[in-house]
């Protein structure tokens, strides 16, 4: 029987690191990783001026992503998805009126 091998998560990925700040800032491709996305899907987001905060730190200027930024921009987008937000089915919203319109004829 083969044997079954499990892969680290990308939250483990992100915090194998050894130090605090390691922790707490991710580059892009550990940001990326994390999230489950291609580094230049966050290249092409960040120029849009879209998807998470992200900053430039170091003498490089390196694109950095703090850790609780990143979990709080993907609760963000679970609540701003109808579907892990029941309050914005447009199933279970209530029926809307046009301005000026009148239901008599």
């Amino acid at each position: 029987m083969p044997e079954i091998v499990t892969l680290p998560s990308a939250r483990s990925f992100a915090l194998s690191h050894s130090t605090a700040v390691d922790r707490a800032f991710l580059g892009v491709r550990e940001a990326a990783a994390y999230l489950g996305l291609s580094p230049r899907t966050l290249y092409v987001w960040r120029h849009r001026r879209q998807g998470p905060p992200s900053f430039r730190m170091g003498a490089r200027g390196r694109v950095t992503y703090r850790l609780d930024a990143l979990d709080a921009w993907i609760r963000e987008q679970e609540q701003a998805d109808s579907r892990s937000n029941p309050a914005l089915d447009p199933v279970s919203a209530a029926p809307q009126r046009r301005a000026g319109y009148s239901a008599t004829a």
